[in-house]
């Protein structure tokens, strides 16, 4: 992978940093953020500015380029990238470390008394402009807005906006009217005493209104903004997909509705002029709610004694719940993926010993088998497709200039996912297609250890998921290993794959409590630099638990996983997993309704029922082993389960697995 050159590039930026068509005074150094003005973590190519910069393409980092300087912030999941995509002109800074500063630290340090630091108002959110202004501000420095973008004015043939066809969701995939959604929030902000509530994250408007789109590529999200008062409605879009007579119904738009459900479709550039109307219009202790995420140039927009700033929205928070109808349209969406991905894996078994298979063409054979599923859209992120060194790259994505050919000789990461309109799956599964060394599986196995931690924890309610982080590192602490990247996210239901405000990791304390019908990720990983990538991941539902006791009545929650995808036992070590552990892992192996790779007659019916689709040759359904039990763990030497027969496990392949809870 050959660096961008930016030289030239990073001559022009610091030149306009300088001209009076752009900016009123010189700014000795501008920010270029990741995200675009709905601060979102994956955006159109029209909003990639770091990238277009830097090189970098990575889903997170922030540039900052000074009148002598470059440099790159970005978190463990991008080092290699980063430091591979970028050329000698800019210096990585790796966050999490403790010797790397904050950007404010480095800017106070390397900027010359009394400079100004430049940035798109759009871009910024208000929350980091309020921490970043005053740290400079102390320094005899400011911040300051730059009303248009430089490297737009550098940027000569920028990708237009896309402004693509919408989908409308009826109540049996998303469970509630968006009519209700508005009454719910309308009580919301009464609660509050707000009069008026501004949506800004673009997952947020999709949900509220029911529609779904496709102007940011994985995510199925299109560019709007959302004001909600408490008789009006305004919705903020522009191009002729409003005039679609399937979003005019679902909406209706055309129809005869109390005004408070009329709603108003206005420019999308117009959000600005129309909040600064709103602001001005105001009477005392009249509040406008915000998120405090959204951009500093809207917030600004509306006079500080009228904002009403929380750090999440109670969009948000019920987007983050699922509903009976998202819940149940999420587990099918996870069944149709696991038929996928077990044809898969039983193809990748067959032909990767032949030495045809790359990187690129497995990434395409999954998505292959995804497509043929019913209500299958697109893919939820590009597929990390990788094997042996690049597998240590942990947000790697297959190129022809670093395409490798899978071998028996390596190990193989696959961190996939997809896009259904009844629910978003994400999954990953390391396999070896020879004999993993013994250093292999031993790392493989902390990270199992690890997930099963997470996987089966029983917790508070009220308890938040940073919380359960080190469940996930414990195993690889005790061998002095680790991993640059939080261990969960959550998971959006038919929207956005990585889902505020819950998630697992070490890197934040501002996440929300876990509650009953959010969707995380678990996820640890280890990577060796220069050899190999591990990484294991399931989706899974916080549940209520049974517990023996009831301390002050708060009750407790534990995960339910919903990704049925087989994890490849003779990657397992089990002489480190202890008798819980197995015991853990063997009754997810014999779940009645998990998958396996070889059909059986009642089996293709019962999968039928759960919503798999008809074709079932070679897919994955429960088979019951003489045993009893419905089994589908197997190693080559010996059985995770207890209640296996050898016999039983001499007739599945090396890859075949399980990992959802159940019972015999």
């Amino acid at each position: 992978m050959s660096p961008k050159i930016t030289t030239e590039l990073l001559k022009q930026l610091r030149q306009v940093m300088k001209s009076p068509k752009y900016v009123q005074e010189p700014v000795q150094a501008y920010i270029v953020p990741s995200g675009d003005a709905h601060q979102s973590e994956y955006i159109a190519p029209c909003d990639c500015r770091r990238a277009f910069i830097s090189g970098f393409d990575g889903s997170a980092g922030t540039a900052i380029v000074t009148e002598q300087q470059a440099a790159m912030w970005t978190d463990g999941r991008y080092f290699l990238q980063a430091a591979h995509q970028m050329d000698n002109n800019w210096t990585l800074m790796k966050m999490g470390l403790k010797d790397t500063p904050t950007q404010e630290d480095w800017l106070v340090s390397v900027l010359p008394e009394g400079s100004k630091v430049g940035v798109d108002p759009f871009i910024i959110p208000a929350d980091q402009w309020k921490r970043m202004s005053k740290a400079l501000r102390s320094a005899g420095h400011d911040l300051v807005p730059v009303k248009e973008n430089l490297i737009d004015t550098i940027w000569t043939d920028c990708p237009q906006r896309p402004c693509k066809p919408l989908i409308t969701l009826d109540p049996s995939y998303t469970g509630v009217s968006w009519r209700d959604k508005i009454v719910a929030l309308r009580s919301k902000m009464a609660e509050r005493k707000v009069l008026w509530f501004v949506v800004t994250a673009l997952d947020e408007v999709a949900w509220l209104f029911n529609l779904r789109g496709s102007d940011v590529e994985y995510n199925p999200v299109f560019f709007a903004y959302a004001v909600i008062g408490m008789n009006t409605i305004r919705l903020f879009i522009d191009g002729d997909r409003m005039m679609d007579p399937a979003v005019r119904e679902h909406l209706q738009l055309d129809s005869t509705l109390e005004p408070e459900f009329k709603i108003q479709v206005m420019p999308y550039g117009s959000i600005l002029s129309e909040l600064q109307a709103v602001g001005a219009g105001l009477s005392p202790k009249e509040k406008v709610w915000l998120s405090d995420k959204a951009s500093y140039a809207l917030t600004e927009a509306i006079p500080k004694a009228y904002r009403y700033l929380t750090p999440y929205t109670p969009i948000c928070i019920a987007k983050a719940v699922k509903n009976a109808s998202e819940t149940e349209g999420m587990r099918r969406a996870h069944i149709k993926d696991a038929v996928a991905l077990c044809e898969l894996f039983n193809w990748l078994e067959k032909e990767v010993p032949k030495g045809t298979v790359t990187e690129i063409i497995a990434a395409d054979k999954a998505e292959e088998f995804r497509s043929q599923q019913k209500d299958f859209v697109e893919l939820s992120f590009a597929t990390i497709s990788s094997t042996g060194p690049n597998g240590a790259i942990i947000h790697y994505k297959p190129v022809p200039e670093t395409n490798r050919t899978l071998s028996v000789n390596e190990i193989y990461l696959l961190d996939s996912g997809a896009q259904y309109k009844d629910g978003t799956t994400d999954v990953t599964r390391t396999m070896h297609f020879g004999i993993p060394s013994a250093y292999e599986k031993e790392c493989f196995t902390y990270v199992l250890k690890g997930h099963i931690a997470v996987s089966a924890a029983i917790f508070p309610n009220g308890t938040k998921g940073h919380l359960l982080d080190s469940f996930a590192r414990s195993a690889l602490w005790d061998c002095g290993l680790d991993y640059l990247h939080g261990t969960g996210h959550g998971v959006g239901s038919f929207l956005n794959v990585h889902e505020g405000p819950c998630g697992i990791s070490y890197k934040t304390f501002a996440d929300e409590p876990l509650e009953a019908g959010m969707i995380v990720s678990d996820e640890p990983g280890y990577y060796e630099d220069g050899s190999f990538g591990v990484r294991i991941e399931n989706v899974v539902l916080v549940i209520p638990a049974e517990t023996k006791y009831n301390f002050k009545n708060r009750g407790s929650l534990t995960f339910e996983p919903l990704t049925l995808v087989p994890i490849q036992t003779k990657m397992i070590d089990v002489n480190l997993l202890t008798q819980k552990e197995v015991l853990t892992y063997s009754i997810s192996a014999c779940f009645p309704w998990m998958v396996s790779p070889f059909p059986s007659p009642g089996g293709r019916k019962k999968l039928r029922k759960k919503g798999a689709r008809k074709r079932m040759t070679g897919s994955p359904v429960p088979v019951r082993s003489k045993v009893g039990c419905f089994h589908n763990t197997v190693m080559q030497t010996s059985c995770v389960c207890p209640t296996a027969t050898s016999e039983s496990a001499a007739q599945a392949p090396s890859w075949a697995g399980s990992n959802r809870q159940g019972k015999h």
